[in-house]
């Protein structure tokens, strides 16, 4: 109250003028509206001034520009500017100095748009850090709202590390580098990693100067590809190759690691100049075979599973990070050529017999067939010589068949032992691969694991029976099967064939015996050993030939025979006569 005693009004208020309406008597009415006009701003319409923010809500920011009456924006238009505040400058367009409601009408998108592309140009020149709005996602990136412009932020800008989900970043507001501005389409790239990239470079200067083969260090999972997985060390990347991963063999890096797990790591080697970290997972553990139980020898049985597959062979793992070899010849006791995929596939679990090991090498060879007796330890017991038994044709050559009885157990029928009679000229004529065929053994080899076999042994020689009928001199019908340079072929009865020379080819009235002709031949040789019988067409009618001229030869000299007889007959006749008639003449001159 005391204070209030002391106010005292002003002495030279004239109260009657005031009374009357006009209360500065002393200063005109046009002064006063004169220095009314000078304090505000004079704006026009569709220009770009700056205003102060006076109030904001939710929904509208009031902007003060100078004028009778402060403009309302929306809140919307700020949306790339969070930190937005009372008495913060801001850029307006002025669309209307009044509307209906005598209020401002202003913009602050338009009043961006306005001036944007100056702006855009001005901050990649002067390689300026902006703010941008993220508004949406787009293919391959984000649309980011940078003075009123769509720019483009691509995925690979977004940060330093792979960015697995875009949409966190949806509505938000950032610090921007402008990287690219096409000017002809107009268009804006901008990015973010930019900004955190030069302070990487020296975080990454000064880890690697601290760096040490041998050195164990903490790490993020950061990436997982096919060939390996990236590490981030703290601002410095390093790559884990899948052969680091584990001591056992890994198909795919996720087996072993996952995205974000921290895990540690051993420095390997690293490139000052690329800035290249090779990194270990799996030498932070003992090797598998230094763990390896001491007292494993050949010989021994292990278990394990197939963890790759070659035509050659199979590896086993019998331990993690611990594999044998099974060479496809140590599948089986068959000596034929199979791939170990006939035996065998990746996931198999197998058992098998150690066959060599060497601990400084870290190697070991396995096989499965050992597991299984020798089929030629007691060969001779199983399939003496004259046994019989089935077989299977494995393979052909031009001197026989090979076929194997069981498995590991092979054996070769010469082409000689396919057939009595036949002449064979090549064992596909006889049989085929795949094939069953009967067999006897004739003749065991040990040593090189192969029996001799037969297959006409199954039957009785014929030949023994052909002896007696083509004897040397018969005569037997033949047909012409096949006529070569050196003579003919002839199917003979019984399923026999014999062989006639050209010259033994000529028929009778000189021409030369053709293929498919009947003729009768005459058998001048027979050789049982050698299967062969020799015959002659020509011999047929040369030979009765001969016993006709013999046969009327003969006549002819027991005709002759005849006649000396009657001649001597006639003489003796001739003689007796004339002594007796001698006699009688004697007879008579006695008288």
């Amino acid at each position: 109250m005391e204070n209030l005693k002391n106010i005292q009004p002003i002495e030279d208020f004239n109260w009657d003028a005031y009374e009357n309406g006009d209360a500065c008597s002393n200063v005109s009415k046009e002064e006063l509206e004169k220095k009314y006009d000078e304090t505000l701003n004079t704006v026009k319409d569709k220009e770009v001034v700056m205003g102060t923010v006076t109030a904001m809500n939710k929904r509208e920011v009031v902007v003060n520009v100078g004028f009778k009456s402060d403009g309302v924006v929306p809140m919307s238009e700020f949306r790339y500017n969070p930190d937005l505040k009372v008495g913060d400058e801001v850029e307006v367009f002025i669309e209307n100095q009044e509307d209906k409601k005598g209020q401002l009408v202003l913009s602050h998108k338009k009043a961006r748009a306005t001036r944007s592309w100056d702006r855009v140009n001005e901050a990649l020149e002067k390689d300026e850090v902006i703010k941008g709005f993220i508004k949406c996602r787009t293919k391959g990136g984000m649309i980011v709202d940078v003075f009123g412009i769509e720019a483009f932020l691509p995925g690979s800008q977004i940060d330093v590390k792979p960015i697995r989900d875009y949409d966190v970043f949806v509505g938000k507001t950032m610090e921007f580098k402008i990287v690219k501005i096409n000017q002809e389409f107009k268009n804006v790239v901008v990015s973010h990693k930019a900004l955190i990239e030069a302070e990487l470079e020296q975080q990454k200067k000064d880890i690697i100067s601290k760096l040490e083969k041998g050195q164990v260090l903490e790490g993020t999972v950061k990436n997982i590809t096919s060939y390996g997985v990236f590490i981030d060390l703290g601002g410095v990347d390093g790559l884990i190759h899948i052969t680091d991963l584990s001591w056992g063999r890994v198909s795919h890096p996720e087996e072993i690691v996952q995205l974000d797990q921290k895990i540690n790591v051993v420095i390997l080697d690293f490139d000052d100049e690329k800035k290249r970290i090779a990194l270990g997972l799996k030498q932070l553990t003992p090797h598998p075979w230094d763990a390896l139980d001491p007292n494993l020898k050949v010989g021994d049985k292990v278990k394990g599973k197939v963890v790759v597959m070659a035509d050659y062979g199979a590896f086993i793992e019998i331990a993690p990070g611990v594999e044998g070899l099974i060479h496809v010849s140590e599948m089986s006791w068959t000596q034929h050529l199979r791939s170990a995929q006939d035996f065998m596939k990746v996931g198999d679990e197998v058992e098998a017999v150690i066959l060599t090991l060497d601990r400084e090498e870290r190697k070991m060879s396995l096989g499965i067939k050992q597991l299984k007796p020798d089929p030629w330890e007691n060969i001779e017991e199983r399939f003496p010589v004259g046994s019989r038994h089935t077989a299977k044709v494995r393979n052909f050559t031009n001197f026989g068949v090979f076929v194997e009885i069981e498995e590991g157990v092979d054996g070769l029928i010469h082409i000689s032992d396919l057939s009595w009679t036949k002449k064979i000229k090549h064992p596909s004529e006889f049989t085929q691969i795949g094939a069953d065929i009967e067999v006897q053994v004739l003749e065991i080899d040990k040593e090189n694991r192969r029996l001799s076999l037969g297959h006409k042994q199954l039957e009785e020689n014929p030949w023994d029976v052909f002896e007696t009928i083509f004897t040397v001199g018969s005569i037997h019908e033949g047909t012409i099967i096949e006529v070569l340079d050196k003579g003919a072929v002839i199917a003979l009865p019984y399923g026999v064939e014999g062989f006639a020379t050209p010259k033994h080819l000529v028929k009778e009235d000189g021409s030369q015996a053709q293929v498919d002709e009947k003729l009768p031949f005459k058998v001048i040789e027979f050789n049982k050993e050698a299967k062969r019988i020799i015959l002659s067409h020509s011999r047929v009618f040369e030979d009765e030939q001969k016993a006709e001229k013999k046969n009327a030869a003969e006549k002819k000299a027991k005709h002759s025979k005849k006649e000396d007889v009657q001649t001597t007959q006639l003489e003796k006749t001739t003689l007796g006569d004339i002594e007796e008639l001698a006699a009688l003449k004697e007879k008579l001159s006695g008288k």
